[in-house]
């Protein structure tokens, strides 16, 4: 059975699941939550001041955010305690001009952005959800809103299996630039122009048409997560990977209001495309704020390397859970079961950064919290995945694991996960932030 307390944070995370159907607002919904917590908002462009104790956050491109609370033991000693994890979800973009007119039928053209599972994007309600960018009296300061459709605005229907007879033996395909158009509407006699979406936009906005100049926008199912299962232990929902683990991260970060080291919860986009941006992991928006947190403390550069040197990095992400009906997918010795606890993943050729050191140390926090930890190693002859766990890292010189929770349907539009898993998570990475010095160079 699930406790009530495990009940009550995977109901926590269903709510910012729900509040966060694209990286932008998973970013604006965090960052409401670290000001309801005593969190400061931090400009990059400003000089900091911080004190001891001190919450702050700052936000680079809207999507991406770093959140921390100083501690009160020395940062070259104590050095930082950091869990990354990733805001974006594979999926459907939409183009910049995307109205296309076949017949009668208006559609919309999208881009495939990171690898989701295509097929389980038909016959869903779905909607759109992003930024845009608007037209000011100061061409150097547009402004940059959120915007939420909410509503099923989209669908991307199935043929039927009478002009599809080998559906259901050779799978569904669908072809990126021809088949994958959303439907909005019916055409009236006269043919739109792309001026029909921009009124669409403005409309929901509440702006004038002009005043619209750009904009960046998710295709996401509008079906809000649920509970599901004999004892409703199981939860179901979009962008569980890895809004799961960003929940995670923050509800540890906020735990406690003091620590005798530095936490850090850094939350990127871009992950799903390989990071190479200037918000995204390989760029340089962690160093970029730990440096500024050794500057604003009077750390030199001698001693700001010592702090990187007793930091440890949890990247946490996502692991893909067991299921029996596709048994030849996994690994004999490695079948991770949901709500059996986090799997700590490894991998020979560093895709994941878990090593012994770091390994034995992940099972003593386990240990502490109560919480039962698996072993993933993904099939030797199947491709693996990776993580920002490599990523920061290496570019930090950070003694790292990589580590999630069991994760059914990754990269499907509904994925589903275990609710004992994420309290579970979220008490391993209160004890990881809470623990003594960590002897990260032994």
């Amino acid at each position: 059975m699930i406790d009530s307390e495990h009940r009550r944070q995977a109901e926590a995370l269903l709510r910012y699941i729900n509040a966060s159907p694209s990286p932008w607002h998973a970013a604006t919904t965090a960052a409401e939550w670290l000001e309801e917590e005593g969190f400061q908002c931090l400009d990059e462009r400003a000089p900091w001041e911080l004190q001891e104790s001190g919450r702050y956050y700052v936000i680079r491109d809207d999507s991406s955010l770093i959140a921390f609370i100083i501690g009160t033991n020395p940062l070259p000693q104590a050095g930082f305690r950091i869990v990354g994890a990733h805001t974006d979800s594979p999926g459907l973009r939409l183009k910049p001009n995307p109205l296309q007119q076949t017949d009668s039928l208006l559609r919309l053209g999208v881009e495939i952005y990171g690898s989701p599972i295509l097929a389980t994007w038909t016959d869903r309600d779905l909607s759109l959800a992003g930024r845009v960018a608007l037209r000011t009296d100061t061409p150097e300061k547009p402004a940059v809103c959120l915007l939420d459709f909410g509503a099923p605005l989209l669908r991307l229907p199935n043929l039927a299996i009478h002009m599809n007879r080998k559906v259901n033996e050779e799978g569904l395909k669908l072809d990126p630039q021809t088949e994958l158009p959303l439907l909005l509407a019916v055409s009236g006699e006269k043919a739109p122009t792309q001026d029909h979406f921009v009124q669409l936009l403005a409309s929901h906005m509440d702006c004038d048409p002009h005043a619209i100049l750009s904009w960046e926008l998710n295709v996401y199912d509008t079906q809000t997560g649920a509970f599901w299962g004999q004892d409703q232990e199981f939860i179901a929902s979009s962008r569980l990977d890895n809004l799961a683990s960003c929940h995670a991260a923050l509800s540890a970060l906020i735990s406690d209001d003091e620590s005798t080291a530095t936490r850090v919860c850094a939350l990127f986009d871009h992950e799903e495309i390989g990071s190479e941006s200037f918000k995204g992991a390989s760029g340089s928006f962690l160093a970029d704020i730990l440096q500024r947190i050794g500057c604003a403390l009077a750390l030199d550069e001698e001693s700001t390397r010592q702090a990187l040197a007793a930091s440890f990095l949890i990247s946490a992400d996502m692991a893909h859970a067991y299921q029996p009906n596709f048994d030849w997918g996994y690994d004999a010795g490695h079948k991770l079961i949901v709500n059996r606890g986090p799997a700590i993943k490894t991998n020979a050729n560093v895709r994941y950064t878990s090593e012994a050191y770091s390994q034995a140390l992940f099972i003593g926090w386990c240990e502490e919290a109560g919480v039962s930890w698996q072993h993933y190693c993904h099939r030797s002859n199947l491709p693996c995945g990776s993580t920002i766990g490599p990523i920061v890292s290496s570019r930090l010189g950070l003694r790292s694991i990589d580590i999630g929770n069991p994760l059914w349907a990754m990269h499907s539009i509904r994925e589903s996960a275990g609710v004992k898993d994420h309290g579970d998570l979220i008490r391993v990475l209160e004890r990881f932030f809470g623990s003594p010095a960590i002897p990260v160079n032994a």
